[in-house]
């Protein structure tokens, strides 16, 4: 479904990606995985248009969308929750929820969808976020990318600053989002959490891929020497 071929992103000097490549298909969870600055959060950027790659392409079903701007992606069936969650605080829970239907995007997400995926939501749709938890923020963030009925939705740093029990329950929606054909680019600095849920994994390094592959088929010397970019890394899916 999502194809991106051999992106190179600048930021001003500095090269953020170097000719990283991947793709998701319908139905699958790719998780990105690395340390702070290794790019992963300005390919998600890129993916949904925040910044524009000096080469490369990104394609959503065999159609070339790289030059397309964030609103047209979004039409397209691409979503992204951000890291941080940028919800608007001053607005109510259904509020921002509304923010998401903007799109114009047909789909089965209304607000009653995500009312019945968040169970608590419903009671609280009038309360400002600014009231909420952190991971129930985060779940709002969720529940507004879905209702533009994205095709592919990206997740950037679900768990960061959260208690686990909320991690658990932030992930646990995961798999009803598959099971509906979506395809999930997950972006992690936990590695266990994001090798939990994800069909395959890609890790970066300095803006580079440096191992990719299945969570079974690598072995935690491979991904830990991959992740901090230890010399002598070996087995399937490494990369020079």
């Amino acid at each position: 479904m999502l194809d991106v071929n051999e992106l190179t992103v600048r930021h001003g000097y500095l090269q953020a990606l170097t000719r990283v490549s991947l793709r998701v298909a319908s139905g699958e969870t790719l998780a990105i995985i690395g340390a702070n600055g290794a790019g992963k959060s300005t390919l998600l950027r890129s993916i949904i248009g925040l910044h524009q790659p000096s080469a490369g392409s990104i394609r959503l079903d065999g159609r070339d969308i790289t030059a397309l701007p964030p609103h047209a992606r979004v039409r397209n069936g691409i979503a992204l929750v951000p890291e941080g969650r940028r919800l608007f605080p001053s607005l109510s829970v259904e509020e921002n929820l509304l923010v998401g239907r903007a799109s114009g995007r047909p789909g089965s997400f209304s607000l009653d969808a995500v009312y019945q995926l968040f169970s608590w939501m419903s009671d609280r749709r009038r309360e400002p976020t600014v009231h909420l938890s952190g991971g129930e923020q985060q779940a709002v963030a969720i529940g507004r990318a879905l209702m533009a009925n994205p095709r592919v939705l990206l997740l950037d740093e679900l768990s960061l600053g959260l208690a686990p029990t909320m991690v658990r329950r932030i992930y646990s929606v995961l798999p009803q989002l598959v099971q509906k054909g979506m395809a999930v680019l997950l972006v992690e600095q936990d590695v266990t959490q994001a090798l939990r849920v994800a069909n395959r994994f890609q890790c970066l390094l300095e803006g580079r891929t440096t191992l990719e592959g299945k969570p079974a088929d690598a072995t935690s010397a491979q991904i830990e020497a991959a992740y901090f970019g230890l010399a002598g890394r070996t087995g399937p899916g490494s990369a020079a």
